[in-house]
């Protein structure tokens, strides 16, 4: 509890510059920036071990949902390797049932924003909200924020090359655990970079009718924002119809 009030109170206190010289440099982000930032992670893990969290804010009266430029109070400190002007995503599992395709998968995180530390003790910290994409509540999680880095064409559709359907992927969930999508959204597939996947890479959308002698149908295209070892985030360009999770990927060669 000291602690707790210790580095409120630095924060009021000291804070007017410590604040200012802790701001985060990172420029200004475009549409398009901002939307994969928001996106999920590209990892159906669950969240790290260690991580710090969101243990409240720096208010009058006790809260669960913060936004805005809310001071949050976080339940580590500098012990914990945090510094002032870290910058930290902030994230929280998906938990809404299990990949029906793959049963081991997990259902990876949503973003809800990012956050930047503007004071801290060897035990807790106060972070500033820089940037919400949604709700953030007690007991989210923290990730270090990295810029995203967006592939040329991310908004656009190229059909060049053969959809390679020797090596089928599917797509699983996306922002909020949806399960269903448009162009422009964002979508988890379960390739990533173990399976030669990179930033960039095209890939066509395929539906199974599961209609004895039909071909799958094409419903959409897609290209490929960031990638784990296991999975990849990629942004819809386009959609014949709702692209849904279960269908194909297939890598344009």
């Amino acid at each position: 509890m000291r602690s707790a009030v210790w580095v409120v109170a630095a924060a009021l206190g000291a804070g007017t510059s410590a604040t200012a010289g802790a701001q985060p440099a990172s420029p200004a982000m475009s549409s398009i920036e901002l939307a994969v930032a928001c996106a999920p992670p590209p990892s159906f893990s669950a969240e790290p071990e260690h991580a710090q969290h969101v243990a409240g804010a720096q208010d009058s009266a006790p809260r669960a949902i913060f936004g805005g430029h809310d001071l949050l109070v976080l339940d580590g400190g500098t012990k914990a390797g945090l510094q002032l002007g870290q910058q930290f995503f902030v994230r929280r599992p998906n938990s809404f049932g299990t990949y029906h395709h793959q049963p081991a998968y997990g259902r990876g995180a949503k973003t809800l924003g990012w956050v930047h530390v503007v004071a801290a003790n060897e035990s807790t910290a106060i972070a500033q909200i820089d940037h919400t994409c949604g709700d953030i509540l007690t007991g989210d999680y923290l990730e270090a924020f990295v810029p995203p880095v967006v592939p040329a064409g991310a908004e656009s559709t190229d059909t060049a090359g053969e959809p390679d359907f020797g090596d089928l992927g599917r797509i699983v969930n996306g922002v909020e655990d949806r399960t269903t999508f448009g162009g422009g959204d964002f979508a988890l597939i379960d390739r990533g970079s173990d399976q030669g996947v990179v930033p960039g890479q095209r890939y066509a959308i395929y539906r199974d009718l599961r209609k004895e002698g039909l071909p799958l149908v094409s419903v959409g295209e897609a290209i490929v924002v960031s990638t784990s070892g296991s999975a990849a985030l990629a942004r819809i360009t386009a959609a014949r119809d709702a692209v849904f999770e279960g269908d194909y990927v297939a890598r344009r060669k």
